[in-house]
């Protein structure tokens, strides 16, 4: 990149911010950097401009913004992810006998990489391809919570910016916040009749090796059959596939 002094310094800002849990002062940037105040704001700016960085007004602080997430989800989304992904769903729906699915952060949405299915179960919305509001899927909620909280508040900065279905949903960013704290808290997500009536999940997220959240795995089942028992049976082998998952790509635990 000697020929590309601009778009090195912009790649080491965005490796400088994906190190750090919580957003930084222009300032620290530009000191991290060894940039003068003046090319580090400018390139701020036109990375903020593309949606690579997000600028937090009140905090006067940049972090990473949903651009950087829907290239971090594209990579993910690629080969290497499911084809490691893919045997372990397979055991996932013989341990079980309910269906079991992959999905990837893509902005504000969840979008569908996998799918396998149980015989004789439901079929599903959560076809392969199939983006749902993240809000509303388990998978969604399972990897929200794993995000720092300014990258939440990046992605859903009011209200408009979240989405019901037939009165399921937070209303709030500040619902979605207590949601997402109870996801953390309990363990793993779970979602009853938001995506589905009648139809249940429960789901963990898979973590790379900066505890970055690149995968949601989830388990979908008719929600009246399955008694309380049971549930926790399907929690625990989830979070054992999302675990080996996270082993497998090198993630922390």
């Amino acid at each position: 990149m000697a020929n590309a002094p601009a778009a090195k310094h912009a790649l080491t800002l965005l490796t400088l911010l994906a190190r750090h849990t919580e957003p930084l002062p222009a300032g620290s940037i530009a000191r991290e950097l060894g940039l003068p105040r003046s090319t580090t704001y400018h390139l701020l700016a036109v990375l903020r401009d593309a949606g690579f960085v997000t600028h937090l007004e009140e905090e006067r602080r940049y972090g990473l913004g949903v651009a950087a997430f829907e290239l971090g989800s594209a990579y993910q989304r690629q080969a290497p992810l499911q084809r490691i992904a893919r045997p372990l769903l397979g055991r996932l729906v013989d341990q079980t006998t309910h269906n079991a699915h992959l999905a990837v952060l893509h902005g504000r949405d969840v979008l569908y990489v996998i799918e396998e299915r149980a015989p004789g179960r439901p079929l599903l919305v959560t076809d392969v391809g199939v983006r749902l509001p993240a809000t509303l899927t388990a998978s969604g909620l399972a990897m929200l919570a794993r995000l720092p909280a300014a990258q939440v508040r990046a992605l859903f900065p009011h209200r408009d910016t979240l989405v019901q279905r037939d009165g399921h949903g937070p209303t709030s960013v500040s619902e979605l916040r207590r949601e997402l704290s109870t996801v953390r808290t309990r363990g793993y997500a779970t979602e009853d009749d938001s995506v589905s009536a009648g139809l249940s999940s429960v789901a963990q997220a898979v973590l790379d090796h900066t505890g970055h959240p690149v995968a949601g795995v989830a388990l979908t089942f008719p929600r009246d059959e399955v008694d309380d028992p049971e549930r926790a049976r399907l929690v625990t082998a989830v979070s054992r596939a999302a675990a080996t998952l996270t082993a497998r790509i090198g993630g922390v635990h």
